[in-house]
């Protein structure tokens, strides 16, 4: 677990961390890596940043910016295994601390107050909350797809049958076939950092993470894809392989973001 920590020469009591970068951020947050950067009032520089989330000695949530992304990767890696890791980002390194956190969190610090938002100071931004994914919408749509990446085998077990490739002409669903047309449109004019992501899958296959305004597509390129969109709540649309997915999930691979 997270230890406490000292970060702006104020203690904090580290919670967990979180990586923002063009490959790797929080998919509840946006549809892109610029977008998310504009929500909390940071620079989308390609380096991308580190987010601590934790809580003072009064209990008031802070989420705190590090440029250091290699010492939090470090960190995430280590709670991921089990491991202690004492992440304490350089005074040099932290951006600034923003109020509030960014993402739901079940756990608190020990020893301090519930979770609270920090009185508000005067020139101090509006404190973080999470986005709103009880209704559904942008957010509960990018954490639907966010679900089906890291259940894939689960969710590809679902499928059954021939799944027909949603042609532009055809009479498959519209959604779809718009969701594919702007992926399309992708590779001929690549979209802000972060909206379209690789990641590693089983064999030499890559996982894609595409979004677009009002949908998210996940996709292994060895394989098929599903769609989500912000029109058709709770809908998950497969799309087969047929002659052209392979090809267009080939070139989105060359243009994502990828971790590093």
């Amino acid at each position: 677990m997270p230890t406490t920590e000292s970060a702006d020469n104020d203690q904090l009591f580290v919670l967990t961390a979180v990586l923002l970068t063009p490959a790797q951020f929080p998919s509840v947050l946006g549809d892109d890596y610029p977008e998310v950067c504009a929500g909390l009032g940071l620079e989308p520089y390609a380096e991308g940043y580190g987010l601590v989330l934790g809580q003072d000695g009064d209990g008031a949530r802070w989420t705190v910016v590090t440029e250091d992304v290699s010492l939090v990767a470090c960190a995430i890696a280590a709670w991921d295994c089990g491991m202690e890791y004492d992440l304490s980002p350089d005074e040099n390194s932290i951006v600034g601390a923003l109020p509030g956190w960014p993402l739901a969190l079940a756990v608190a610090a020990p020893g301090v107050p519930q979770p609270h938002d920090p009185e508000p100071q005067e020139g101090d931004p509006a404190p973080l909350a999470p986005p709103d994914a009880e209704e559904w919408g942008p957010a509960q749509r990018r954490l639907g797809a966010d679900e089906i990446a890291m259940q894939w085998a689960a969710w590809r077990e679902q499928v059954e049958g021939d799944i027909t490739f949603a042609e532009p002409g055809d009479e498959a669903h519209k959604g779809v076939r718009r969701v594919l047309e702007e992926a399309r449109g992708y590779v001929n004019d690549p979209p802000p950092a972060g909206r379209v992501r690789s990641s590693f899958a089983a064999g030499e296959a890559r996982t894609l993470r595409v979004d677009g305004p009002g949908w998210s597509m996940v996709a292994r390129t060895d394989d098929i894809a599903f769609v989500l969109l912000d029109e058709e709540p709770g809908e998950v649309h497969p799309v087969g392989r047929g002659p052209e997915l392979p090809g267009l999930l080939s070139s989105l691979d060359e243009l994502a973001a990828r971790p590093v």
